[in-house]
């Protein structure tokens, strides 16, 4: 079902720095690039350069460098 409400998120924006804080992935840096059509999920690009949607109560901002 694709939700169009938002679920307590924090404000994320093209090119933030996040970390998966949840989830199987829990741990894996990358770059926020956008919302899904269901804006409890996200797009980011992984350091390896792979674009993955997780849901957005996993991410979490990173203040980790990712250059």
């Amino acid at each position: 079902m694709i939700s169009n409400r938002p679920v307590n998120n924090p404000e994320f924006r093209l090119g933030d720095k996040v970390v998966l804080a949840e989830g199987t992935y829990q741990g894996t840096p990358g770059v926020f690039l956008r919302l899904r059509e269901d804006v409890n999920w996200a797009d980011i690009q992984e350091l390896n350069g792979r674009i993955r949607a997780h849901p957005m109560r996993w991410l979490q901002h990173s203040l980790l460098c990712l250059a």
